[in-house]
């Protein structure tokens, strides 16, 4: 009897080694922990910040198809897509700042700046059109950084700072205008020395098949590339994301929050330099009053292709959707024959409707 109760007791811990434990109460089941399970490839998809933007460009290119008839023709996908560049450029800066945390009102009066700077440098000096440009980018640059190291250094948000950039720029670009040329807009460029190489890097165009194309288009898809690549590849893109998100949380764990925040200012001045020259080499003179509104065209795209306002989520690829979007409401306008007026309308009703999709999307993720 002495073995059988000895083997017993020996094999019933045994038995219990092998056996699984049981999981706790409240505990969740194997496998099922939302933490590590993995998403379906629809869920995945849904959770990008560009697919509400992709969605509404889907849907707005289906109804100018079918309601206007010239939207068909080859040769205004060239148009849509000229438009589309130009807004786009800046909304792609416009789009990084934001997922930054920031905002820059400045923007739309910036290119103007940089346009008249290039202009009354050659013009009234005399100068060969390439030094206005180069001008040009070291004053666009530099509103940049004085916008970045005015909000870093103060702690003002970045809409107080901007605004009042904003209307500096503005009272500059027509005082100085009417003050030099005597006039609102500037001289005339077009027989400088220089002008017809810097038109060809800035304004130039080029037939592929029926379609005109604008040299601003390869720039604008370029520029998104290098976008795309810096703010997923590299550790700049990762400072952006994380002083969007949370400032003192990322200088706490080593990001230079203060250089990301200027280079980011410098950026939008770059996009503004760019889009400046364009429209300078394009019609070879600049009126002082405009680029007002504009900075909110940007930051709608950007809104639009899934950037938050709060800053911390966004991509690159959105915000080009969101200027293609503008691109194809704009000409779809036209070639429907209505009212222009009614733009306006389309931008408010596209940006909500982006802004409900996108915060939909945002919740839906966060819930899986």
């Amino acid at each position: 009897m002495i073995p059988v109760r000895t083997t017993s007791r020996v094999a019933a811990p045994a038995a219990a080694s092998h056996a699984p434990a049981a999981p706790a109460a409240g505990a969740p089941a194997p496998g099922k922990d939302g933490r590590t399970r993995r998403r379906s490839p629809l869920q995945r998809l849904l959770g990008r910040p560009e697919i509400g933007a992709l969605l509404g460009a889907v849907a707005v290119y289906v109804f100018f198809f079918a309601v206007a008839p010239p939207f068909r023709e080859a040769g205004s996908l060239g148009t849509v897509l000229y438009q589309s560049s130009t807004i786009g450029i800046m909304a792609l800066a416009v789009a990084l700042l934001m997922i930054g945390g920031e905002f820059d009102l400045s923007a739309g009066v910036a290119v103007i700046t940089s346009a008249m700077t290039a202009s009354m440098v050659a013009f009234q000096l005399s100068l060969n059109v390439w030094v206005g440009v180069f001008a040009a980018l070291a004053v666009s640059l530099a509103i940049g950084a004085f916008n970045g190291f005015l909000l870093v250094r103060t702690g003002l948000p970045s809409f107080l700072v901007t605004l009042g950039s904003f209307l500096m720029l503005q009272g500059i670009n027509l005082a100085l205008t009417k003050l030099i040329t005597g006039n609102v807009a500037t001289e005339s460029i077009s027989d400088m020395d220089g002008f017809e190489q810097a038109k060809a890097v800035f304004a130039s165009s080029f037939p592929v098949g029926d379609i005109t194309i604008r040299v601003t288009v390869l720039w604008w898809l370029a520029f998104a590339a290098l976008g795309t690549w810096v703010l997923l590849r590299t550790s700049f893109g990762n400072w952006v994301f994380a002083v969007g998100g949370n400032r003192e949380s990322a200088r706490a764990v080593g990001v230079p929050v203060t250089f990301t925040k200027i280079a980011l200012f410098m950026t939008v001045g770059f996009a503004a330099w760019f889009v400046g020259m364009h429209l300078l080499f394009a019609y070879n003179t600049v009126q002082s009053g405009e680029g007002v509104g504009n900075e909110l065209l940007y930051i709608a795209a950007a809104v639009i292709g899934g950037c938050a306002l709060t800053g911390g989520h966004g991509s690159v690829f959105g915000p080009v959707v969101g200027a293609a979007l503008f691109g194809m409401v704009t000409q779809g306008i036209v070639y429907a024959n209505w009212n222009p007026d009614w733009f306006k309308f389309f931008l408010g009703a596209m940006l909500l409707t982006a802004v409900l999709i996108n915060l939909y999307v945002r919740n839906s993720a966060t819930r899986r």
